[in-house]
């Protein structure tokens, strides 16, 4: 549907910083932008309204960027649900029910994660470990964990993009990912959750610090 696919194109435009926070959106800016018509639009605008990307303003919307005490407290729901999707793969895995190809494919993610980040190759580092705790909730077989998730990775990424540098210790950052694989690889569902947890608030830290001394 043309709904779908305005939402699916504009989505895509927040995220990666095109429409960045505080910028304003109107039904003819995006259509001409998006080459479509304005119904499709306007669906689509109501549909990133309700999950928390733009909030109407006047005539048009506004890319939403969340307050310093939202995101901590979305990097804790993050923390609490990327816990349990860790611990859920861990146990499906231990229960023999992931095939060993979608294993490799997410060691292989968490390799080139840590490759774009090393070599300062920030906009795919963000899109690779976006698609690297994808893959986990994917492995969790939990879709309303999932589509959670989803909808929490969204605004922590459209509220981090204008502080968007490298990490200040990259080595550690993947580090934790090649632990968090080696717990789910294992079958250690207690462990997976442990350090999934202790991941995503290690990430909140380091995006705190980075923030204030921006």
């Amino acid at each position: 549907m043309q709904t779908d696919v305005a939402r699916r194109r504009l989505r895509e435009l927040i995220l990666d910083g095109a429409y960045p926070p505080g910028a304003r959106l109107t039904e003819m800016e995006v259509a001409a932008a998006l080459d479509m018509s304005r119904t499709p639009v306007r669906e689509a605008l109501r549909a990133l309204t309700a999950d928390g990307l733009v909030q109407p303003s006047g005539r048009g919307v506004v890319v939403v960027a969340l307050a310093q005490g939202d995101l901590d407290e979305a990097y804790q729901v993050r923390a609490a649900l990327e816990a349990l999707t860790a611990e859920l793969a861990a146990t499906r895995q231990r229960e023999g029910r992931i095939a060993p190809a979608d294993l490799a494919a997410l060691r292989q993610i968490a390799i080139d994660t840590a490759t774009a980040t090393a070599e300062g190759r920030l906009a795919e580092a963000v899109r690779l470990n976006r698609r690297f705790h994808r893959v986990i909730a994917e492995l969790a077989g939990n879709s309303m964990a999932l589509h959670a998730l989803e909808r929490i990775w969204d605004q922590i990424q459209v509220s981090t993009l204008r502080s968007l540098v490298p990490p200040a210790r990259p080595a550690y950052v993947s580090g934790q990912h090649e632990e968090l694989v080696a717990a789910i690889v294992l079958g250690r569902p207690e462990e997976a959750a442990r350090v999934a947890r202790a991941h995503v608030l290690d990430t909140r830290n380091i995006t705190h610090s980075e923030e204030e001394q921006a």
